[in-house]
């Protein structure tokens, strides 16, 4: 008998294992509430301090408190990590995502954190560094290449772009060539490379470490 197929890492879940009911009045008052959320529940995959709030009041909230780097990532071959990606950044509250290349991407992995987090197309990796130019942004490429620096000593700039590369290939030449340094991650095993959406979350945290004012 042949095995049955995994299951997807969110098949089992339904929503109502997730958020809160009904609001108990009196309501709470504010333009940052939703009377639809109040009325009828909260399911969403968001903090608790955002629970009943309108998504527009949680952008603005965000947008006040948004930090200093942006995330690129190569998009030339409709990558499945990219959904990842734009979780993580969400999490760590980065300023942009940048998708280069196709336009479209796989929103399955980012569980719909994309409303929440500002995400940007460039059709081209010239498009994306001309704009980080006239930003006064470096480009930090992050693959494990020759000549690429250690990321575990390296000082982040506060302001700046991550760009990652597609899975399996990496960076593409013109994105290293455009990159004012490469940074690679320290691995110890066997493996030649670990997974873009992992790279891509090692790298914002160690941003985060550096510049980020942990409470």
């Amino acid at each position: 008998m042949r095995d049955a197929p995994p299951v997807q890492y969110d098949e089992g879940y339904t929503p109502a294992e997730i958020g809160v009911g009904p609001h108990p009045l009196p309501w709470p008052e504010g333009d940052r509430y939703d009377p639809e959320l109040l009325a009828h529940g909260d399911r969403r995959n968001v903090a608790d301090h955002y629970r009943y709030w309108s998504r527009e009041a949680i952008v603005a909230d965000l947008d006040t408190r948004r930090h200093d780097f942006h995330v690129a990532v190569e998009n030339w071959s409709h990558d499945f990590n990219i959904g990842s990606v734009v979780r993580t950044a969400n999490a760590f509250l980065a300023k942009q995502v940048h998708i280069v290349g196709r336009r479209r991407w796989n929103r399955r992995g980012a569980m719909v954190t994309d409303r929440y987090q500002h995400v940007r197309h460039h059709p081209d990796t010239a498009g994306l560094t001309a704009w980080a130019a006239a930003e006064g942004l470096p480009v930090i490429g992050i693959d494990n290449l020759p000549g690429a620096v250690p990321l575990e000593t390296t000082e982040l700039p506060r302001r700046c772009v991550l760009l990652f590369g597609q899975e399996g290939p990496g960076l593409t030449e013109e994105a290293r060539e455009h990159a004012a340094m490469v940074c690679s991650i320290a691995q110890f095993g066997s493996t030649r490379s670990i997974n873009a959406g992992a790279a891509a979350a090692i790298a914002m945290h160690s941003w985060i470490t550096r510049h980020a004012r942990v409470d």
